[in-house]
């Protein structure tokens, strides 16, 4: 699934949880949150923190992958799991801290 807006990233989380048969006060309890936050983020929250959206998506065992725009146009989107269709988060991190330095 492509995500672009809150509420597609909503959809997700409560696809999936509704999917594991959690409940919204289940998963709330597992990332640390109230069952409000839940509500409001499968709505679509638009201000949600991205902590706390993180710990939500482990909690659902989904993992977040960034790509570039030039891989997800790939014709065989399988295929795509090449050196440069991700980007390397681990890469940038540190030469943000490099440059902080």
């Amino acid at each position: 699934m492509r995500v672009r807006t809150p509420a597609d990233l909503g959809a997700l989380i409560r696809d999936r949880r509704m999917k594991l048969h959690l409940d919204q006060k289940s998963l709330a309890a597992q990332v640390g949150v109230s069952r409000q936050w839940i509500v409001e983020v499968e709505k679509g929250k638009p201000r949600a923190e991205i902590g706390l959206l993180l710990r939500t998506l482990s909690a659902l065992g989904i993992d977040l992958d960034a790509r570039t725009e030039e891989s997800s146009k790939t014709k065989d989107k399988s295929l795509s799991h090449g050196s440069d269709a991700y980007v390397d988060i681990d890469s940038i991190v540190a030469s943000a801290r490099r440059k902080r330095k």
